[in-house]
């Protein structure tokens, strides 16, 4: 409750994005209401603006508006699909699973993909979801394209938040080739996990099945490990169960009322973006009510569906954790160290800029080291939350991950402050920088060979600085007081190598997971 609702929120930026989302969906929604759609294409054109307005993170504005105009191309031909196969199951299964599979793929080529991908697969689900076939598609696309546009409008002219504050960028994916590329592993993941929770979902209901289907795709979305994916459908069925005890106590009551459901819809709409990027179990829970509220419109609500809701997600979320442990596993080791090399990787690389400029060399910068730093600590901590959750057993493991993240934060908050000094023009060059400079270089490559070996290191005890001699062994410039600014950097480099020392420690002492790349 305190992660989600009293976190920082810096600028009101995740409540402008959320306040923004509803004013959207809600002109899409009145748009086709206006132009007399009916309500089933309406809910389409609700959904499309959702995802227009939530999924699309491109780092530029241009980049948003080209995925923007991207999105017809990509998901109305899903949609016309899916609907032209509503009569024939056997067929649209098999679509289905193709797109789930091109879905998980696409996002090898970064945010863009990722948006198409899950933007294709939302269209396929929609069409179970209100049961469109030939005769309702071509409304249904109408409102599509009329929701779009509107949702387009009001990112790009009515409400450009983008303009004065660019979405935070994302580092970039994985990469590898064939099947080391995690994408492509997801993919064949997704694949199984969809084809078992179709099979198992339609066991349990030939008119509820896609709900299972849903829920597998969606715990695929935003992770890199078998561990991250194990933790999100654990969070998935716990927003679920939560949002469903709220459906019994507001949806069911409601029963389809037009007002109270429209403001329970919004509150929800607010509730999914603003809770988002803080907590899944929260977003779930809005997204359940929302969508309990929509049945209750549809007029087909009722409490053997909220529960048949609950089952469907959890078969989802069991096929999922089956086939993240059997087909082609990407193991939490493997992508936490992935991660971690390349935050040592942007350490390092903000130390030598920072020492460059210090000596001199006005073209170094280490500016976008530091700002890409930030980024993959956030990816590191997404990596390493199956081994901090509070219900992991592995409690040796639990203590490693989080002294590695203390000394990972420890890392930056000193590459950061050398980064500022460097920035200082009257910072000199001084001898003691350079020695201190290679004792950091130093430590990073001893910190990737011990780690490529395996070999557990004991972390050195490093010496306080004391008078005008730092323990490199190199005096401060004779003739003249040590500068100010060379002793802050002395300061943050001694305090930099010291964290990556003592980072050895949990790192090598973890099972089977080699560092191999030198930073």
């Amino acid at each position: 409750m305190k992660r989600a609702f009293v976190a920082p929120d810096p600028g009101r930026a995740r409540a402008r994005v959320s306040a923004r989302a509803v004013l959207g969906i809600g002109l899409a929604v009145a748009a086709a209401g206006a132009c007399g759609f009916p309500l089933e294409a309406m809910v389409t054109g609700g959904l499309v603006a959702l995802l227009a307005l939530f999924n699309v993170a491109d780092p530029t504005r241009r980049g948003q508006a080209v995925t923007t105009a991207l999105y017809p191309f990509v998901g109305f031909p899903v949609l016309a699909l899916a609907a032209l196969l509503h009569g024939a199951p056997p067929a649209r299964d098999a679509a289905f699973l193709a797109v789930v599979f091109c879905g998980v793929y696409a996002r090898r080529w970064g945010p863009r993909g990722n948006a198409l991908g899950i933007f294709a697969f939302m269209m396929f689900f929609a069409a179970q979801f209100l049961h469109t076939g030939p005769r309702e598609l071509p409304l249904t696309l109408a409102a599509g394209m009329l929701a779009l546009a509107v949702a387009a409008l009001t990112r790009f002219v009515l409400w450009p938040l983008e303009r004065r504050t660019p979405p935070p960028a994302q580092p970039a994916p994985l990469g590898g080739r064939g099947l080391a590329r995690p994408s492509t592993r997801q993919a064949f993941q997704a694949l199984t996990a969809c084809a078992l929770a179709l099979a198992a979902g339609q066991a349990l209901s030939l008119d509820r099945w896609y709900w299972a289907v849903g829920a597998a795709w969606w715990i695929f979305v935003a992770t890199a490990s078998r561990g991250e994916t194990l933790v999100r459908g654990f969070r998935r069925v716990l927003g679920t169960l939560t949002g469903l005890g709220a459906g019994f106590l507001i949806a069911v009551p409601a029963d389809g009322a037009v007002l109270p459901t429209a403001l329970v819809v919004a509150v929800s709409v607010f509730g999914v973006f603003y809770t988002a990027p803080l907590s899944y179990s929260w977003m779930m829970f809005w997204v359940t009510l929302m969508v309990g509220m929509l049945y209750g419109l549809l007029g087909v609500l009722h409490p053997g569906l909220l529960a048949l809701r609950l089952e469907e997600t959890a078969v989802g979320a069991l096929a999922s954790a089956a086939a993240v442990a059997l087909v082609l596993p990407i193991t939490t080791h493997a992508a936490t160290d992935a991660w971690i090399r390349r935050a040592v990787g942007s350490v390092h690389a903000a130390a030598r800029e920072s020492a460059l400029r210090l000596g001199g060399d006005e073209a170094a910068d280490p500016s976008p080291h530091i700002a890409e730093l930030e980024l993959l600590l956030g990816r590191v901590r997404m990596a390493v939350a199956p081994l901090v959750h509070p219900l992991s057993p592995l409690r040796a493991r639990k203590a490693r991950a989080r002294q590695a993240l203390a000394l990972l934060d420890d890392c930056a908050r000193q590459a950061r402050g050398l980064a500022e000094v460097a920035a200082d023009p009257d910072a000199s060059h001084d001898a003691r920088l350079t020695a201190a400079c290679e004792r950091v270089e130093a430590a990073v490559h001893g910190l990737v060979r011990g780690r490529a070996d395996g070999r557990a290191v004991a972390p050195a005890r490093t010496a306080p600085v004391t008078g005008a001699v730092d323990r490199t062994g190199v005096p401060a410039p004779a003739g003249a007081e040590p500068h100010p600014a060379a002793e802050r950097a002395l300061s943050h480099l001694h305090g930099l190598e010291a964290a990556l020392v003592e980072l050895a420690l949990p790192l090598h002492s973890e099972p089977r997971a080699p560092l191999r790349a030198a930073a």
